[in-house]
């Protein structure tokens, strides 16, 4: 599935709930049923700054694709989290750079989450494509 069919997927599944709570649980829904990262993963080096909750991320490049894997203390966190891994989650590193990253506008994230939080879910799509950045550079200059 492509970055924009994936977004486009959430767009409607979004499209088809009215009340905010009843999103915010849909969130929920999906922080509970995303794996939790091993242990071994939750380091300091792994952790998200600019998050008001601990969040974790550890990126994989294999066969030329980043594959990331999250956590968060904080389960809307890690329903957020674990939104953005299913759509960037498997996709090239200049995929990952030249995505448009709109599903957070047109399901309402941005205007319902509270200014830590949205600032939080910046600083997670910051530090993927970051990730997307260091390994391209890194393939490039082999």
């Amino acid at each position: 599935m492509t970055i924009n069919e994936q977004q486009d997927e959430f767009i409607d599944d979004f499209s088809a709930i009215d009340d905010w709570m009843d999103r915010y649980s849909v969130i929920i829904e999906m922080g509970n049923a995303a794996d939790n990262l091993d242990d071994k993963y939750k380091t300091d080096s792994n952790l998200i700054e600019g998050c008001q909750s601990r969040v974790w991320l550890q990126a994989d490049y294999e066969n030329g694709k980043i594959l990331f894997k999250a956590d968060s203390d904080a389960i809307i966190v890690k329903g957020l989290v674990s939104m953005l891994v299913k759509v960037l989650s498997g996709h090239t590193p200049d995929e990952i750079l030249g995505a448009d990253l709109y599903f957070i506008d047109r399901i309402g994230l941005k205007e319902h989450l509270s200014p830590t939080r949205s600032n939080g879910l910046l600083s997670m799509v910051k530090q993927m494509r970051l990730y997307a950045l260091a390994f391209k550079t890194k393939e490039e200059s082999k």
